[in-house]
């Protein structure tokens, strides 16, 4: 038996919290959840269903040059959608770069406006995002 049985968050660090929101809420389309402890820092939570990702403005101890040019080959974070194509078309449209997945399987890579990697995986057994 698992000692774990969900992610509850993922946290990135990003340069700038108000032009991360644009990303995540403009072209991605997540809501940010209103309720969070003051931390001292700009910061923002948004909502994935039951989880969230949490933007941390601090210093970012990772290197941003020498990544890799595929997201597969770093950390990433990896989000299951219902359709690649909505997703595909947003990215697109806002000019983000994208990779597909080198597994075969149908995801695609991107980079968030600071080098971090998000995986999008799709699922096509998952109700449309609500």
């Amino acid at each position: 038996m698992s000692l774990i049985c969900k992610l509850h968050h993922a946290s990135l660090i990003v340069a700038d919290t108000a032009r991360f929101l644009a990303f995540y809420h403009d072209v991605l389309g997540l809501s940010s959840d209103a309720w969070r402890p003051d931390l001292g820092y700009p910061e923002a939570w948004l909502q994935l269903g039951r989880c969230q990702i949490h933007l941390l403005e601090l210093p970012n101890p990772a290197p941003s040059e020498g990544r890799p040019a595929h997201g597969g080959r770093d950390r990433h974070v990896a989000l299951t959608v219902p359709d690649l194509g909505p997703i595909l078309a947003c990215l697109s449209t806002a000019g983000v770069p994208c990779t597909t997945s080198r597994s075969g399987r149908r995801a695609l890579f991107c980079r968030d406006p600071d080098g971090n990697a998000l995986e999008f995986i799709e699922d096509r057994a998952l109700p449309d995002a609500a």
